[in-house]
């Protein structure tokens, strides 16, 4: 270990682990290089572009387009590891259509491989302090940069994540604010799309914005049912498909919806009652840590000590 840290030791291992990271560089290029069958069969089954490539503006994400020109074949690889490690495509476009963003999928996997990068930074620094500071092997350190950069790409899929959850907790508060506003409306005399627009220009929220996207559609030439049951699968909460499921019926067969919303409103209102009585009973839990591991011994403390202190004296 000691002729690893002189100087030539440390010259020898920065060489070939430069060899090594080119080779493997080259070595991925040229497998990505291989033309695959469906690559050969596609230019002759899909649509023949009407006017030159050379005049199709590319899609630009970032604000320094020739570099993302260069990286994009690495993003593109490093999607698939990503793929291969669960971070799969269909999940992402479902997460981010639930999300509520604007993110497209090529988006996401460059953002990843931003985290990933900078996981990549974190990792070399701590294997270089590491190394200095204790002498551990190569192995150990190189593990430890690969865990960094694969932590930084997953983490920004676990944030997808709790960004999907946190809008859900919104929507799921805000729906029977949203079904009572909808139901007076109704009540008052209003058909359901006047309603929905009622409702959607003087309310703010996830679920407002969802009933625009709706309406968008509607006035697209979408049908109101089938905006209704598109909203559905894009939010995919039961209280929100009971109240879509609940419109199109009032819409198709003419059933009064008043009532329904109504009673949408209050189930879920006592759902949500339901679920703030578990989480008081789980912080309630969380409560008791504090007190046993850090008030009641000081309080044992604070009675036996004087009783202690009395014997000592005593004897």
């Amino acid at each position: 270990m000691t002729a690893l840290l002189t100087p030539a030791g440390l010259t020898g291992a920065g060489i070939g682990l430069v060899f090594g990271v080119g080779l493997v560089l080259a070595l991925w290029r040229l497998s990505a290089r291989r033309v695959r069958l469906v690559d050969r069969v596609a230019p002759y089954l899909q649509e023949r572009p009407t006017t030159s490539r050379l005049l199709v503006d590319s899609h630009v994400i970032t604000p320094f387009p020739t570099v993302e020109r260069i990286v994009r074949p690495v993003v593109r690889d490093v999607g698939r590891l990503l793929e291969r490690l669960g971070s799969g495509a269909h999940s992402i476009r479902r997460r981010l259509v639930r999300a509520g963003s604007p993110t497209t999928l090529e988006a996401f996997r460059t953002e990843q491989v931003i985290w990933a990068t900078l996981g990549l930074a974190i990792g070399l620094v701590l294997a270089l302090v590491i190394g200095v500071a204790r002498g551990v092997s190569l192995v150990p350190l190189v593990a430890l940069v690969v865990l960094c950069a694969v932590g930084g790409a997953l983490l920004r899929d676990q944030l997808l994540t709790q960004q999907v959850a946190r809008r859900e907790r919104r929507m799921i508060a805000e729906f029977p604010t949203i079904a009572e506003l909808l139901a007076l409306a109704v009540g008052a005399g209003e058909s359901p799309l006047a309603a929905l627009e009622r409702v959607s220009r003087t309310t703010r929220g996830e679920i407002s914005t969802e009933i625009r996207t709706t309406l968008a559609d509607v006035r697209s030439g979408v049908g109101l049912a089938v905006a209704l049951d598109a909203m559905a699968r894009r939010t995919e909460l039961a209280s929100i498909a009971r109240f879509t499921d609940g419109v199109s019926t009032a819409v198709e067969r003419g059933t009064p919806l008043a009532d329904v919303l109504r009673a949408q409103a209050q189930d879920a209102r006592e759902v949500g009652h339901r679920a703030l009585m578990e989480e008081g009973g789980r912080r309630e839990v969380l409560m008791m840590i504090p007190v046993v591991f850090l008030m009641l011994p000081v309080t044992i403390l604070f009675a036996v000590f004087p009783g202690l202190s009395v014997l000592a004296i005593t004897l």
